[in-house]
């Protein structure tokens, strides 16, 4: 099927280049028309930095054209200056920032940042129903995103599937995952986002040299640039266009207890119970399917308790909440046939229709026989709405969305788009299917709980879908060493498109082997990523409390650190809120004028203060480590090493290479149990003083933890810590910004 799609993806864009002739343009508004014999382009400032193209479908009626799902509706371009220029041969529309030159002969469209060129486009005719674009490569320039995949940071050479496929027990090499994002970011600081949720294809300058080429089957024919000055700016611009993550609860960023999965109400009390002996602090419980059903198969679309395994539910929550842990449920989109809720879905005309839209779809797949909710249509948004009240009125407040690629997704399935009008085909629309989810999850939670931050778990999604608050995760990952090798590359690759708190199945999910020395690794690690969550397939328990009294003991104050650091890493859910800035960052951020840092893979920067290396390779005493320019001290031996060059750090079976930045200021406060004791009235903050560093500031963002509005409503507070050192002398500053309500 690849080579098909490959070998078709040639094929139409050598029709592409059938010449066709510019006829004529004009200006409606803050947008401009590019009319050629055979279409018209429709281009958009969308801000300052960032424009829309849109191939029109019918010139006349372009709100028929297939509608975006990456930007963000509430879009407004009002504050944005445009200026059109004209002369025999071009035309030059212009914000203060970004620029599109079209040349009237050529039919080119090239973009520039000021006087830097960043790419150029090569307007061509559409062969309906696909999509096609082209664009010129500088040469060497680097590529990176794509979404989930295991390639390396640098994804030029690459041909990359668009079609979200799960990638069961992968290691060290994916083309393809359960995350396809058709976005890329330069090292020329730009990024091209494809605005389209079909079945495609992204070619990398792999068929074509200092070419890029994209291909989708349907869909919406659109492509945005931004562009910026520095890496974190350009984040930032993208996130003001797709919609940024909204702030979670503390909660959230505590330790879940998860696995494949819990299968009595007594066992996940014991497991909870577990964890307050052992002295571990735990946060949450995350149910996977067995609250539905006691068997794997047969059971998906119940969607209500099963009462034999799960007597009292309702009453289960309310205990764990009383000891500070919160509940999530894992939903899936598929209704058996035989499922109890089937006839009251398809009554409702919640189910996805065969392509002649006169039937339900049914087909079968590893769960059972089976038919899927289209949530883009207003009878399944209603009828799926309706189960997720449910569930927040039980005291959920956590959903688990899984398969919703979707796994299995029948080419002769139609979905009604109903707001726009709209009938597509399922490979139309595939890539946002869970991003349509997680939408109708957020807004369901929103509606039912409106004072709480929802948290939305989902392996699958759209550019864009960080603004529904959701949290992906990479897939069924081996547990192997090779498994946890590529998390990293994982991570900073969707942070740099919005989705900051992409973070793996810690200890790894798929297969029955066990390392115990690759486990506690991975759980090392797993602090300083964005959400701390061990899960794995049954047979071998997730949960460190399940484990031997050796593992407990060095992961313990490791838990208990990611909970020392709450301050910090709340801080940094915060600054992410406001500018997309991911909590994971590449170490290109260090020195932006050094390409070459972008193919490091395997460390990265915890905010602005922490570098981290995971120990990926078994019975290692030392691991090499890049150090940025500046002085960098060891964690745990306080060590001071000099920056610019690689060094080798030691490492013992306690530890992993963790280094502090000269002259950070980190925040902490006192371990707890759950963050529903969390407290920072006894700060401590930690000051790694280098003389090297005369100056240094840093922030802490702190509110209730849990209300939806803190920022909007300023209930919060916000400090900022200074020290600075001169003629031999320190002087340390605090800085209270009571802001609203929030003491």
């Amino acid at each position: 099927m690849l080579r098909l799609l490959s070998f078709l993806s040639v094929f139409f864009l050598s029709l592409s280049c059938f010449a066709i002739e510019y006829q004529s343009f004009e200006v409606k508004g803050k947008r401009l028309y590019i009319n050629t014999d055979e279409q018209t382009i429709q281009i958009t400032p969308l801000s300052a930095s960032s424009f829309e193209v849109v191939y029109l479908s019918d010139r006349n009626a372009p709100e028929l054209s297939f509608p975006s799902f990456a930007l963000k509706p509430e879009l407004d371009n009002s504050t944005v200056s445009v200026k059109l220029s004209e002369d025999e041969h071009s035309l030059v529309f212009k914000t203060n920032t970004l620029s599109v030159v079209i040349n009237k002969q050529a039919l080119t469209m090239s973009f520039f940042n000021q006087e830097n060129r960043l790419i150029k486009h090569q307007i061509a005719s559409q062969p309906k129903p696909n999509v096609q674009f082209s664009f010129d490569l500088d040469q060497g320039e680097k590529l990176l995103g794509g979404g989930e995949r295991v390639l390396g940071m640098d994804r030029r050479g690459h041909k990359l599937p668009l079609y979200n496929r799960a990638h069961y027990g992968y290691t060290t090499h994916s083309e393809q995952m359960n995350y396809s994002l058709p976005a890329v970011m330069s090292d020329k600081k730009y990024t091209l986002l494809f605005d389209n949720s079909a079945k495609g294809e992204l070619d990398l300058a792999s068929t074509e040299q200092d070419t890029l080429n994209f291909f989708a089957e349907g869909g919406r024919a659109s492509f945005i640039v931004t562009t910026a000055n520095t890496y974190p700016e350009l984040i930032k611009q993208f996130v003001t266009i797709t919609g940024k993550q909204p702030m979670p609860a503390r909660w959230v960023l505590g330790n879940h207890a998860s696995r494949f999965g819990y299968k009595t109400q007594q066992q996940v009390l014991d497991t909870i119970n577990l964890y307050r002996q052992l002295d571990i602090p735990v946060d949450s419980v995350i149910l996977d399917l067995y609250w539905f059903g006691k068997d794997v198969q047969g059971h998906m679309g119940n969607l209500s308790w099963d009462k034999t395994a799960f007597p009292e539910p309702e009453q289960m929550i309310k205990q764990l909440e009383q000891v500070g842990v919160k509940t999530t449920l894992i939903t899936e989109p598929f209704i058996l046939k035989n499922a109890k809720r089937h006839d009251e879905a398809k009554k409702a005309g919640a189910l996805a229709l065969n392509a002649k839209g006169d039937e339900v779809k049914y087909y079968d797949f590893y769960f059972g026989h089976t038919a899927l909710v289209d949530v883009f249509s207003e009878q399944g948004q209603t009828w799926f709405a309706k189960v997720y009240k449910e569930l927040a009125d039980q005291g959920i407040v956590g959903v688990w969305g899984d398969l919703g690629e979707p796994e299995v997704h029948p080419e002769d399935m139609q979905h009604q788009l109903t707001q726009f009008g709209i009938t597509a085909s399922a490979n139309e629309i595939h890539n946002a299917y869970g991003h349509q989810w997680a939408e109708l999850v957020y807004n369901s939670l929103k509606q039912h709980q409106p004072n709480t931050r929802p948290f939305i778990l989902m392996r699958s999604g759209f550019a864009g879908s960080q603004r529904f608050g959701l949290i992906p995760w990479t897939g069924d990952v081996s547990r192997s060493w090779g498994g946890l090798k590529p998390q990293v590359e994982l991570s900073l690759q969707m942070s740099l498109f919005g989705l900051a708190y992409t973070h793996s199945d810690l200890g790894g999910f798929a297969g029955d082997d066990y390392d115990k020395e690759m486990y506690i690794r991975w759980l090392q690690y797993g602090v300083f990523q964005p959400i701390y969550r061990p899960h794995a397939q049954d047979k071998v328990p997730s949960e460190p409390v399940f484990h031997d009294k050796e593992t407990q003991d060095i992961l313990r104050p490791f838990i208990k650190l990611r909970y020392a650091l709450l301050p910090y890493n709340y801080t940094l859910a915060y600054e992410n809120s406001l500018t997309g800035m991911p909590l994971m960052r590449p170490m290109f951020f260090s020195d932006e004028t050094d390409s070459e840092l972008i193919n490091i893979k395997d460390q990265f920067m915890w905010g602005e203060s922490f570098l981290v290396k995971p120990v990926t390779e078994a019975g290692v005493s030392q691991v090499p480590v890049y150090l940025p320019k500046g002085n960098w001290f060891d964690f745990f031996s306080g060590h001071k090493y000099t920056g610019g060059q690689q060094v080798d750090v030691p490492v013992n079976i306690n530890t992993i290479p963790v280094l502090v930045k000269a002259g950070s200021i980190i925040p902490t406060v006192e371990p707890v149990q759950s963050t529903e004791n969390y407290s920072s009235e006894t700060l401590k903050l930690d000051y790694y003083f280098d003389p090297s560093v005369p100056s240094s500031s840093a922030k802490m963002y702190e509110d209730d933890g849990m209300s939806a509005d803190a920022i909007t409503e300023k209930k919060y507070e916000l400090l900022t810590f200074s020290a600075e050192f001169e003629n031999k002398e320190l002087i340390f500053k605090l800085d209270r910004n009571i802001a609203g309500a929030y003491q």
